[in-house]
């Protein structure tokens, strides 16, 4: 829920993370956004956790090319972003938040 703030806060910076082919990239950072934060607020509802849980793996398996253009063209980025170290340690734990939100989705 925190990271869908930055879409909306430091909506510039988080434009450069989509790749400049894909067609509205601002409607789809919005998107993204609401879909992050509605995603986690479902995780702390224990009768959405099921449907959230599922709905944020999915999201997060759909943002994942931004995540390899932003390491490939990492120079156009400043501070802790611009660091090979934050892409190596970027994709590995973008696995481990799939795996967490899907973790959530099961029925207790």
């Amino acid at each position: 829920m925190v990271a869908s703030v930055f879409h909306f806060t430091a909506s510039e910076v988080e434009l450069r993370l989509i790749p400049p082919f894909l067609p509205w990239r601002r409607a789809a950072l919005y998107i993204t956004g609401v879909l992050e934060f509605v995603g986690g607020l479902g995780l702390l509802l224990p009768r959405f956790q099921e449907v959230a849980g599922r709905g944020v793996a999915a999201l997060l398996v759909a943002i994942f090319p931004a995540n390899v253009y932003q390491t490939f063209t990492r120079k156009q980025f400043t501070g802790l972003t611009s660091t090979p170290l934050y892409h190596i340690v970027r994709w590995p734990l973008q696995g481990v938040l799939i795996w967490w939100a899907l973790w959530c989705s099961k029925k207790s």
